[in-house]
């Protein structure tokens, strides 16, 4: 979001200024210095309640995005949610009652609910609905929508993006689609609208909204009690298609999609010394009204920007992401999938992250300790801009924060200027403890692949965190693992077990499916190594496959491994 949500309040303002076409998008957005939304993909409502007091409240998330509430078609796979039936709160994420404790709860712990809004279509075919409506396709008795209420063009758009009436009077995948240019269907969807304002959300990202005409949008808009209320359009960007993300800002925030795309490629092929000028230097939507992600629901399973199996690709893009200033970012949180269509873990339910599935980044200690950054740095501007032409980069927020990045191969050290005021402050990457001098330079060693984050609002450590050893190996491999089973390290030294998987090393799961482990070893130690799977009280292990992998000690610093379990 452009700006975030109302400080302590998180609803939106009664006097937000009414919608028209050509108001700018910061006007639709309520403001405020918390601008971070957790995507809780296919969580069910009460455990998002859950994660908002444990979790995303301490973290100073401004919002939580909660998946279609709607009744909509049955079935296990993630896109049912995407077919509504009906306009009641009914689906297999929960029912009336539940959806509206956990806006209360969210509330509570300062953090919105934003509801993805599937208002574009109705389902692609006949049966009944998750709350017990039946229905056909352009016969929805329970919404109420009849055949009249859709457009006469009952064709798929197909690839044929370069034909706006195609794209915008067509069908979705085969999806019917709704007549929004029709005063009974403007109404409706308005009346859908303000039924979920009026249990406490505080706002919408509009789904699919590419496919109804901006015109269209802002006359639903205009017929809701609260034209002002938030709203966060997907408008995926194609070049040379008829339909574009600009034609959207007048009516609030737009989804800048080349942003995470852009990301994915400079952390993989290119050189993070190219972000200098990242955002609107690069063709972008204005900052202001643009939302960002390194990744969503649609692009992890498209392949189109990283994912949460990329490793540290994908960990240090959300870091650069929340530490800079353009747009307001998603952090997008899901689970493991094999099959493209597979659906949430237990129907949605979280009993815990990292398990059963559930991938949980938004409490993947890296990515929720920037979200205090992003909050402590609101509305500051760029300084101390540093790279090495490659893939090491730092720089501040002003004199409120300051981080690095350390992308290369090998570990980085150095003395940084950064515009801070004289003190302590604690890394909030690492729990240590960085003495900033009175000329707001500090010296710091990064280790390959990890970022180092300073701000004003994290001063001290609280001494409970344990130093990370001087000298030796920070452990890192990709495992997907099932219940019960954890990830260890032996190898060749007796600090490694000498081969003896009794005595192998195990490694930390919080950061899952990345499973990390630090191990003093003097300086210039060779040692061969490979990770094994074992169960919880059970002596049986499973190696991983292929030779023996082999590693060296540093003279000075450290060594950081960034590995993928081999099957």
């Amino acid at each position: 979001m452009a700006r975030s949500a109302l400080a302590g309040l998180v609803a939106l303002s009664a006097a937000a200024l009414p919608l028209t076409v050509a108001a700018p998008a910061a006007q639709a957005a309520p403001p405020g210095p918390k601008d971070v939304t957790a995507v809780l993909f296919n969580w069910d409502f009460d455990s998002i309640a859950r994660e908002c007091t444990r979790t995303l409240g301490p973290a100073g998330y401004g919002y939580v995005q909660v998946s279609p509430p709607q009744e909509q078609i049955q079935g296990s796979q993630w896109w049912t949610n995407y077919q509504p039936v009906s306009y009641r709160i009914d689906s297999r994420l929960g029912n009336r009652d539940q959806f509206t404790a956990m806006v209360d709860t969210c509330r509570d712990a300062g953090v919105g609910v934003v509801v993805d809004a599937v208002i574009n279509h109705m389902t692609a075919g006949s049966g009944t609905g998750t709350g017990g409506s039946r229905y056909t396709k352009y016969d929805y008795p329970a919404a109420p929508y009849s055949d009249g209420d859709f457009h006469t063009c009952r064709r798929d758009i197909g690839n044929d993006y370069g034909d706006r009436g195609n794209v915008q009077n067509c069908e979705l995948v085969g999806l019917a689609d709704l007549d929004t240019g029709k005063e009974y269907v403007r109404q409706r969807i308005a009346d859908y609208l303000d039924d979920l304002l009026s249990l406490g959300v505080a706002g919408f990202r509009i789904d699919a909204a590419k496919h109804v005409s901006a015109a269209d949008l802002a006359a639903i808009r205009s017929r809701m009690s609260d034209p002002g209320a938030y709203w966060k359009q997907e408008v995926i960007h194609g070049a040379g298609e008829a339909v574009q993300p600009e034609e959207y800002t007048g009516n609030g925030d737009v989804q800048e999609f080349r942003y995470g795309r852009d990301l994915k490629r400079v952390f993989q092929q290119e050189n993070l010394a190219y972000l200098e000028n990242f955002g609107e230097d690069w063709g972008y939507l204005p900052g202001g009204g643009a939302g960002v992600f390194v990744d969503n629901h649609d692009t992890e399973r498209n392949g189109s920007t990283l994912n949460h199996t990329n490793g540290a690709d994908y960990t240090l893009a959300n870091v650069f992401m929340l530490a800079w200033p353009y747009g307001a970012p998603d952090v997008h949180s899901g689970y493991q999938f094999s099959d493209y269509d597979a659906g949430p873990p237990n129907n949605g339910r979280v009993d815990a992250c990292w398990q059963d599935g559930w991938t949980c980044q938004h409490a993947w200690p890296e990515i929720s300790a920037m979200v205090g950054f992003r909050n402590a740095t609101q509305g500051r501007a760029v300084t101390n801009w540093w790279d090495n032409g490659g893939d090491a980069i730092a720089f501040g927020r002003g004199n409120a924060g300051f981080v690095a990045i350390n992308h290369e191969s090998a570990p980085l050290t150095r003395t940084f200027q950064t515009s801070l005021a004289a003190g302590s402050y604690c890394d909030v990457q690492s729990g240590r403890s960085v003495t900033v001098d009175g000329s707001g330079r500090f010296t710091a060693t990064l280790p390959s692949n990890t970022a180092l984050a300073l701000h004003t609002g994290a001063r001290d450590c609280g001494g409970g965190n344990e130093p990370v050893p001087a000298t030796g190996v920070s452990f890192q491999v990709d495992a997907r693992t099932q219940w019960g089973e954890s990830v260890w390290v032996v190898g060749s030294v007796p600090q490694l077990g000498a081969w003896d998987p009794a005595r192998a090393v195990r490694l930390d799961a919080g950061s899952y499916p990345l499973w990390r482990a630090e191990l003093s070893l003097p300086a210039g130690t060779t040692f061969a190594y490979k990770y094994i799977r074992r169960w919880d009280n059970s002596a049986t292990v499973t190696w991983e496959s292929g030779a023996n992998r082999t590693a060296t000690v540093p003279r000075e610093g450290r060594i950081s491994l960034s590995d993928v379990w081999r099957t």
